[in-house]
């Protein structure tokens, strides 16, 4: 969802490098201790033992040079293989090497790789256990970066597809904002988020923060500020410093399990200052409708109910807030009336005293209350020095919140035991993959972009039951109470479709038949499966591409959920129009609506396109609405359905409805066939991008009854004119700078070259975009870019889809991951391949970027390794494919032909190269 021009790569922080040299440079020089010497002394050693390290392997392989050369050995691939190796580490004693200057402290190691932030290196080792290369690799700040006040990701402490993330909180989030920004100075506390994308809305969080003296409740008085080099993060463990000013300091250490928070503050205090904790029951929320969705006013705000309680007996502070700020977009059809994000703080230390404050005044000794902006706090004794605090979260009762406590983070466990387990959950995942060949650089794209992918959906299940009988149920926010079985939340569907659904359906088998279930129950439990859910529908976006979910799980053999009860939700999206279909436009985020699922599709089936006159972004919807066609024709033949089937693959013709052949340009129609304008009807792209949105396609992966459908890349081709058309139409799109690749209609468009004979543009094209648009600092995930002006017709990003023209001004469009889309392609793009048609389980070949990459593929017999040596010294063009052995010459890669592993050997070349079919 995030829209942007191409970004122009990372540009340095001028006041942050100036304010850098200036503490170098100005920083006193304290008196060496004798431990400090023979550290120093240590440090230059293996310094030494490094270099040495580095010269004996370059003669290693200088010497194999040599003596293969002598006797004339044939099989010279051997040599190449034994410089990757050698390589690889060399890679890794020169980033020993570059750790070995970070500065340690008793019991310290270097936790993760030079992100270029400035920002804390070293960590207690017990934090870095158990080991794993993918988590050292991991900057949990990429895409928190740009110049823009609006982050796209966070540094969140949880494991993957956790129901809560917790992270630090410099700001307060709603529709556009995140919690926590690389740029700020103050740190207001920690939050437990639910808000899955910075499009979409926060639903019950919960907050607490840590303070020295008086106590402070309101949000923007509690920041304390830190420092950079105080601050270090991981997906596992956060820690920082906060200044209290004359109080002292608090150090803040934070982990978590799915449903809990696990805090550490310990108090440096002065002047006897007593430490206190708040904890955020309700807050003002900031609300983004239709009158104030251009300008994002922080004071448009709304009052979310709230009750807490502070128990000394138990020594907790719990309650609730209704807090939902995506609620205006659906009517009373999805009302999740009930919906309450419930809470349970636990304290390991009794508190001193106590209170509650309402709208910013406290009322000590008063430990109940409900309403508005509403906390609870906590004092402790002057002189403790440690509080540790764990936060249960639940949507199903605070009595469920305090479960999930006891059972994820009993009293007994320690904050480095919370921590080892969130790590191992997370290494257990990213450890599946090696890379020889790679920059360090390389690798912390390449391993963000994997932690990237594992967040979303996320569950939203409890166990109401023990550790060895478990009785998973979720509240559904559908019905309004709390059912049986497993759930996930946070589908952006038109986003996930693409690659990530692909991603997943690979590296976590053991997730994707429930993460399927959980869409057919909320098709039994709403009427219709998700578009972009988050807790229940929202109407963001366009199309039901859960029926192309769906048919790419049957293609690729996922068989643990009800196809029968799949073909009925997906036949309905088909078949079926929203209610209100011909009284309402269904314009982006309008609010109060039924579910818009395929709005105008009553149109569609009798037009053969959506009207532009009659409903907002007809264009997008015709393209879109016909590619479901498509994957719902799959389905159908996958069940027998054959004559749904046929009128499905005629129906998915229907992009050719949109071609303007006097422009040469999709084109939006109206309702009595005029054309609506080039720049009318599109969602988060324009007439560039949505000519080329046309997926690939073949029919022998439906029944052989079925007649080969038309709508299909070589049809697109046919359209445009043939081969040398297609081409020159590609040529411009790229070289006028009209791919946005930081929007999704484009990730599949740099493939298409290669169905029209010049497979090397799309190798070409596939890395430079790889390079230009990803990298390893803040700033390094696609979709942070300068636009002069926005049109809401097309650029949508910054003023969320209006359905009216709306001009902005320069400014800067957030780094925005799209739930694991945005990472997705470039791990596929990594490989040398793409689903550039997921429906059908099929990737294209590109090229791969690395000499070899290896993943060890869950419930595969071996594992997926893809050979391409000299392609990350250059060789970007391929010359032919091996799997297996055996010669392969299509474009096309099945997912059958790699779900049980491969060898695929790619020869690269450093020029051109004319190859596939």
């Amino acid at each position: 969802m995030a829209t942007a021009r191409r970004r122009q790569g990372p540009h340095p922080d001028p006041i942050q490098a100036a304010q850098q040299a200036h503490r170098a440079h100005s920083a006193p020089s304290p008196s060496p201790s004798p431990a400090s010497i023979k550290h120093q002394s240590t440090r230059r050693h293996q310094r030494s033992l490094l270099a040495r390290s580095c010269l004996a392997i370059l003669l290693l392989a200088g010497g194999i040079v040599l003596i293969s050369s002598l006797l004339g050995l044939k099989h010279r691939w051997t040599i190449s293989a034994v410089y990757d190796h050698l390589g690889e580490h060399v890679v890794k004693l020169s980033n020993t090497a570059a750790d070995w200057q970070v500065p340690l402290g008793t019991g310290q190691v270097v936790g993760h790789a030079d992100f270029e932030d400035g920002r804390k290196r070293a960590v207690r080792r017990e934090f870095t256990q158990p080991k794993s290369e993918g988590l050292y690799w991991v900057n949990v700040n990429l895409g928190n970066g740009g110049s823009w006040s609006y982050p796209g990701m966070i540094p969140a402490v949880a494991p993957p597809f956790a129901m809560t993330r917790w992270t630090p909180q410099t700001r307060q989030n709603y529709v556009s904002m995140c919690p926590y920004n690389q740029t700020d100075t103050k740190l207001h506390g920690f939050i437990g988020t639910h808000q899955p994308a910075i499009w979409m809305g926060e639903s019950g969080p919960a907050q607490l923060s840590a303070g020295l003296g008086e106590v402070v409740t309101e949000f923007e008085a509690r920041g304390l500020p830190f420092r950079k080099e105080d601050e270090y993060a991981s997906a596992n463990y956060y820690s920082n410093v906060l200044d209290a000013g004359g109080h002292g300091k608090i150090q803040a250490e934070l982990t978590a399990s799915s449903r809990v928070g696990h805090l550490r503050f310990t108090f440096d205090a002065t002047r006897g200052a007593a430490p206190h904790v708040v904890v955020q029951a309700s807050r003002e929320s900031v609300l983004i409708n239709a009158a104030n969705t251009v300008a994002r006013r922080p004071d448009n705000v709304t009052y979310p109910q709230g009750w807490v309680k502070v128990d000394k007996e138990r020594n907790e502070v719990y309650g609730w807030n209704d807090e939902r700020q995506d609620r205006i977009l659906l009517s009373e059809e999805l009302p999740a009336k009930s919906f309450k994000g419930y809470f349970v703080a636990r304290f390991s230390v009794p508190f001193d005293q106590a209170g509650i404050s309402h709208r910013g005044k406290k009322k000590h000794g008063v430990f109940e209350g409900e309403g508005e902006v509403l906390a609870g706090y906590v004092t402790f004794p002057r002189k403790t020095r440690v509080v540790d605090v764990r936060v249960g979260v639940s949507f199903i009762s605070i009595e469920q919140a305090r479960t999930n406590l006891d059972l994820e983070i009993p009293d007994a466990q320690s904050l480095e035991a919370t921590s080892r387990a969130t790590r191992s959950a997370w290494s257990d995942k990213l450890d599946l993959l090696t890379v020889s060949g790679a920059t360090p650089q390389n690798r912390t794209v390449l391993y963000t972009s994997f932690a990237h992918t594992l967040v979303y959906p996320y569950s939203v299940s409890e166990n109401l039951g023990t550790h060895d009988s478990p009785y998973w149920a979720y509240y559904s926010g559908y019905l309004d109470r709390v059912l049986p079985g497993v759930s996930y939340s946070g589908y952006s569907i038109w986003d996930t479709f693409r690659a990530q659904t692909a991603w997943l359906i690979m590296l976590v088998p053991e997730r994707a038949g429930a993460m399927i279930t959980s869409m057919l129950q909320d098709y039994k439990e709403g009427g219709w499966m998700p578009m972009w859910k988050n807790i229940v529908e929202t109407n963001i976006m366009v199309g039901t591409h859960s029926d192309a979910i769906i048919a790419q799980a049957m293609q690729a053999g996922v068989t643990d959920f009800d196809w029968t009860l799949a073909w009925q939700a997906v036949r309905k999206d088909a078949f079926t129009p929203p209610d209100r279909d011909t009284e309402l436009r269904f314009g982006d985020r309008e609010e109060h609506t039924p579910q818009e699922v395929r709005a105008g599709l009553t149109e569609y089936m009798r037009l053969g396109y959506v009207a532009h006159d009659l409903h907002s972004e007809a264009g997008s919807r015709t393209l879109d609405y016909a590619y479901d066609d498509w994957a719902a024709a799959i389905v159908a033949a996958n069940v027998d359905a054959r004559d749904d089937a046929r009128v499905l693959l005629e129906r998915s013709k229907s992009y050719r409805n949109m071609w303007n052949a006097e422009t040469g340009f999709m084109e939006a129609k109206n309702s009595d066939g005029s054309w609506a304008g080039p720049n009318a009807g599109w969602t988060e792209g324009d007439h560039w991008a949505y000519s080329l949105t046309v997926m690939y396609l073949r029919a022998s992966f439906l029944r052989s009854a079925l007649k080969p459908p038309q709508h299909d890349v070589p049809g697109l081709i046919e359209l445009m004119g043939g081969n040398a058309s297609f081409v020159a139409f590609m040529d411009r799109h790229f070289e006028g700078g009209h791919n946005l690749h930081t929007n999704e209609p484009s990730h599949h468009i740099p493939y298409l070259y290669s169905f029209a004979g010049a497979p090397s543009k799309s190798q070409e094209w596939v890395r430079r975009i790889g390079r230009e648009e990803y990298d390893h600092t803040a700033t390094g995930l696609s979709g942070v870019s300068a636009v002069s002006h926005c049109d809401a017709t097309t650029m949508h990003g910054p003023v969320l889809r209006l359905g009216k023209d709306v001009k902005c001004s320069a400014e800067w469009i957030p780094q925005n991951e799209d739930c694991g889309q945005m990472s997705a392609w470039y791990l596929f793009s990594a490989m040398g391949f793409y689903p550039v048609d997921p429906a059908s389980a099929t990737y294209v070949i590109g090229a791969p970027f690395f000499d070899s990459l290896t993943l060890r593929l869950p419930g595969a017999r071996r594992s997926l390794r893809i050979t391409a040596r000299g392609a990350s010294s250059g060789a970007k063009y391929v010359r032919g494919v091996t799997i297996d052995g055996k010669p392969h010459r299509d474009i096309i890669i099945t997912h059958e032909q790699i779900r049980d592993g491969a060898d695929i050997v790619f020869d690269m070349q450093q020029t051109p190269q004319v190859w596939g079919k």
